[in-house]
């Protein structure tokens, strides 16, 4: 309780000594804050930044949300799933392979979506057509105002509300590869103050491989109220999928099932369910010219069943993971000393309870029953200052405290019991984010920018738990990560153009290591960096021909052990991609399709570089569309020269050229129409 009244006390103190400024002279210099978007838009300067736009999303020649991502320079992916509307593609943001889901932060509306397990988000759950726009935070500058795990980087998705907007409504169906079928709907209404938005899509496909199907539907709905000093809002949404799991494919120096069978599944019966909902009720007030109250509060729940066979051994782990939070602060703009300012304050209450059971099969009773629950408090404080009318500086800290506790219940007499009960484990650690960034114009053409931060990563549920081992062991690290970053951006007639150089130290980063036979550990290693350079251009040729293109240089290696100077496994040390829009014929025919370039990168369980890489590959995505008056239509091909590819591979550690690859689809197809009103 002591550490709890030391950080609301600072945060208070904070507050009391920047609060009077905001009061005494306001200046609404510095960009506005979207309160839907909760802490999006607060100008931190010295970031990596870009921006999707929603018609950067229905113009892309991909079909998932993954699929746009990727095109974003510093953005790499992995699927194990054969890339089924995006359902089991993990993002990485700036290199961190096998934990990318953990060290990539996911936000919808500026709130986590990132859960305290390794499951990941699935971005296939959020309506595409829900989507206002997706802002991207590259590196740990993110942390101050997001909290552990924005590592590689934060993604914020930010959904259409029906503030101002008349009565409109959308549909759309779609058929393509693999017999796969889509229905897409959406409308939104406002009247005065109110409004209400609801989106809501459905996808059916049998997949690529053998037991490679996908069931998911998917909703989200927003009703507000918006008012002249304040406003209200409650959203809700919610998912049902389910996943076949068709399993590796094994590859060794005398057989490969890659050739002989690249189609199968080697876990015929395994499967995945997920059930989630979410709801958020919020409100903001304006307490005094340019200061700002918001609260707001989350509660989320995930039910998930994982169920496979192979080599006759059944496995079962069905679990729930519930998510209550609450995220009071405040926004001021204002001067200090006569320069522009504007200050996100506030803090985060976040907890988190595990129930995870694994059995033998679905139907028998679990021998390991483990309940884990986290509880987070932070206090945060972020502050923007334009010292020159030519140059910004950012700073900000967080210090949060983290409660970890965790126990299992061990039934030898259950089916398949094999092992023993997991010691107890309680945990209570403060640790802290910090970010210094710059950012000077030398003229509205060119401008450089810059920072340096710190950022952590808490061990999840899942790392803790751990997979078959013997016993399981709850203690792990924290993960601590320190980067300094450098760059420049300008814009020079119909060309705008970002460059950056960023290197990024880390200690204890975790990691699951598999062993053999059966089994593995999640592990802290040794010590790790990543350095690399990231460039982005956009040419606007013609009013009607858009070129866009980037081109990332990511290296990581371990820096000390056993393993030092050897490549993290699953990064890519070159990515590139080059896309051309065309409005062929007004809106009427547009034309869309971009290139994507993936260099070789390390196979996952390969930290002493043992093995051969997975292979480079090259892909084409194109996509032709139109709109006549309320009717629009699309016809979409992915991978156009049919590259036989796989982008995730595990590395057997003691026999040279095995491994088990999971094989992603040749060319494939969708073909899609609707109509607004």
């Amino acid at each position: 309780m002591g550490t709890k009244l030391k950080v609301w006390g600072a945060l208070l103190a904070l507050i009391s000594l920047t609060a009077p400024a905001a009061y005494a002279q306001n200046s609404q210099v510095l960009p506005t804050l979207d309160v839907w978007a909760s802490r999006t838009n607060t100008g931190i300067a010295g970031a990596s930044t870009s921006v999707i736009t929603a018609e950067d999303i229905q113009r892309s020649p991909g079909t998932t949300i993954q699929d746009v991502l990727s095109q974003e320079v510093g953005i790499q992916s992995a699927s194990t799933s054969g890339g089924k509307n995006g359902a089991g593609t993990v993002i990485d943001m700036r290199g961190f392979g096998a934990t990318a889901a953990s060290n990539t932060l996911i936000l919808l509306n500026g709130r986590r979506l990132t859960d305290v397990d390794l499951s990941g988000v699935d971005l296939s759950a959020i309506p595409r057509e829900s989507i206002e726009r997706i802002e991207i935070t590259r590196g740990n500058s993110g942390a101050v105002l997001y909290g552990d795990g924005a590592v590689g980087g934060v993604i914020n998705i930010i959904t259409k509300t029906g503030v101002g907007k008349p009565t409109t409504g959308r549909v759309e169906a779609g058929f393509g590869s693999f017999n796969q079928k889509e229905i897409n709907g959406s409308a939104s209404t406002s009247h005065g103050p109110y409004s209400v938005a609801v989106s809501g899509n459905a996808v059916n496909s049998d997949g690529y491989r053998v037991n490679d199907y996908v069931k998911q539907r998917n909703g989200v709905g927003d009703l507000r109220y918006t008012g002249d000093q304040g406003s209200a809002w409650f959203n809700i949404s919610g998912d049902d999928q389910k996943l076949g799991l068709p399993g590796a494919r094994r590859v060794t120096l005398t057989t490969s099932e890659m050739d002989t069978d690249r189609r199968g599944a080697t876990t015929p019966t395994a499967y995945s369910t997920r059930l989630g909902s979410s709801f958020t009720l919020g409100a903001s007030r304006i307490i005094a010219p340019g200061f700002e109250f918001i609260l707001d509060g989350n509660f989320r729940r995930k039910e998930q069943t994982i169920f496979s066979s192979l080599f006759g051994f059944d496995t079962s782990d069905k679990r729930v993971l519930t998510t209550a939070s609450v995220t009071p602060r405040i926004v001021i703009d204002g001067q200090v000393l006569g320069a522009p300012t504007k200050v996100t304050a506030g803090v985060d209450f976040y907890n988190s309870d595990l129930n995870a059971k694994r059995s033998n099969a679905l139907t028998d009773p679990p021998y390991h029953t483990y309940d884990l629950n986290q509880q987070s408090l932070a206090a945060y404080w972020q502050e923007t200052i334009n010292v020159l009318p030519t140059t910004d500086i950012s700073f900000g800290a967080r210090m949060q405290q983290t409660r970890v506790s965790a126990k299992d219940r061990y039934d030898p007499t259950a089916p398949g019991a094999f092992d023993a009960q997991a010691t107890p484990f309680g945990q209570t650690e403060v640790n802290h984010a910090l970010n210094l960034g710059f950012e000077h114009r030398f003229s509205p053409m060119f401008a450089i920018f810059g920072h340096v931060a710190r950022s952590f990563r808490t061990p999840n549920v899942d790392e803790r738990i751990g997979v078959n081992t013997v016993p399981v062991d709850f203690n792990l690290k924290t993960q601590t990560s320190q980067e300094i970053e450098g760059g420049a951006k300008g814009r020079f007639g119909m060309l705008e153009w970002q460059s950056s150089v960023y290197a990024m130290n880390l200690n204890n980063e975790i990691m699951f290591v598999p062993a053999v036979p059966f089994g593995g550990a999640n592990i802290n290693l040794d010590p790790t960096r990543r350095v690399g350079v990231e460039n982005s251009a956009t040419l606007r040729l013609t009013e009607s021909v858009r070129v866009k293109g980037g081109l990332t240089y990511t290296y990581a290696t371990f820096r000390e052990g056993v393993n030092a100077g050897n490549e993290v496994p699953l990064v890519s040390r070159w990515t590139g991609n080059t896309g051309l829009s065309w409005d062929i014929y007004q809106k009427y025919v547009v034309f869309d399709g971009v290139v994507r370039f993936v260099g070789q990168r390390r196979m996952d369980n390969d930290q002493t570089n043992f093995q051969p890489k997975i292979p480079a590959h090259t892909t084409v995505d194109v996509r032709l569309g139109g709109e006549v008056k309320n009717f629009f239509w699309s016809v979409s091909v992915q991978n156009l020269f049919n590259v036989q590819y796989f982008d995730y591979a595990v590395a057997s550690p003691a026999t040279f050229g095995t491994y088990n690859a999971y094989p992603l689809p040749g060319r494939t197809f969708m073909a899609k129409a609707g109509a607004t009103f």
